[in-house]
């Protein structure tokens, strides 16, 4: 051998069993009735600003965020029905913010916006959250993390809860007036995707056991939250409306889950995941695409994904 072989460094193993610990949530997607309408909410609501967007036939995909890292993605799709809060698909689609000043101007603006429902707000120990519905009926929660430091475990088990969070008290311990100012340059993404199923060990051998996330939280009944890299979580489902719900019909609402890893061995491991659990699943290079057993489709997929990879999903 070489002395260069010799002092060659090794790769960083991989883990076989689960996620590389730097996954993380890329842009949801969301199948909409009313582009423009749905454009101009999460714009005044959330302080998006379009990023790009193309055209594919008749569909228009086009793609929100803040300061460039792309946050929702919206697909033109007028005629299909309305999403069904009792079948399997999206709870919500969480955005994480840097700071509780991030969040609260956030908050301000979302509850200021005729067309937002606000549902409520909580403490999950964890993190501090804030809930809205948006026009055509996708869910939405707005939070800050807590410092990891001040995070608990329970048996191994993070120690989550859901308590009262007064919304006005929080408003006027944290709101800024120069954050509402900067808008969308300061930071934003998706934390994590919080899906309905249609049973919970179903999904836990799914999205655990197959793509690889671990459990962080099983105590809540009905409900399952999954992360990698010790977050307290990247995925949730629950059955809480939609117990029994068997596969998606064709509607508005959810229409891609997207997961990324940081290297191409990861994406290696999940397929050998996959086809050890028989699961079919496109790989394209640079990503791996396949649907949950409620024909939700998830996609895993390298870090610098380009828009037009996006817009083409």
């Amino acid at each position: 051998m070489s002395d260069s072989a010799k002092s060659a460094p090794h790769a960083p193993s991989v883990d076989e069993r689960h996620l590389n610990e730097d996954t993380g949530m890329d842009a949801v997607t969301l199948h909409v009735g009313d582009l423009e309408s749905m454009t101009s909410y999460y714009a005044n609501a959330l302080v998006m600003e379009p990023i790009e967007e193309r055209s594919h036939g008749r569909r228009v995909h086009r793609v929100l965020g803040r300061g460039g890292t792309p946050m929702v993605r919206l697909v033109s799709t007028p005629g299909l029905p309305a999403v069904d809060p009792r079948q399997a698909g999206l709870f919500h689609t969480a955005f994480l913010f840097e700071d509780p000043a991030s969040l609260a101007a956030t908050v301000y603006r979302a509850a200021r916006e005729p067309r937002s429902r606000f549902v409520g707000s909580s403490d999950h120990l964890v993190s501090e959250a804030f809930y809205f519905t948006d026009p055509e009926g996708n869910g939405i929660e707005l939070y800050t993390d807590r410092d990891r430091s001040a995070w608990r475990y329970d048996h191994g088990r993070l120690r989550m809860s859901t308590l009262y969070l007064d919304p006005d008290t929080y408003l006027r311990t944290h709101l800024d007036e120069s954050v509402i100012a900067q808008g969308p340059s300061r930071a934003g993404k998706v934390g994590h995707v919080h899906l309905q199923v249609g049973d919970i060990e179903t999904a836990r051998a799914f999205y655990v056991d197959a793509i690889g996330f671990e459990t962080t939280v099983d105590t809540y009944p009905g409900a399952l939250f999954a992360a990698a890299g010790g977050y307290h979580h990247h995925v949730a489902m629950n059955t809480w409306q939609s117990a029994g719900a068997g596969p998606r019909a064709a509607s508005l609402g959810l229409g891609d889950v997207a997961v990324t890893v940081p290297d191409r061995r990861d994406l290696d491991a999940l397929v050998a995941r996959l086809r050890a659990h028989g699961l079919d699943h496109a790989d394209t290079g640079r990503s791996v695409v396949l649907r949950d057993p409620w024909g939700t489709q998830v996609t895993v997929a390298l870090p610098g994904t380009s828009t037009e990879e996006l817009l083409e999903r």
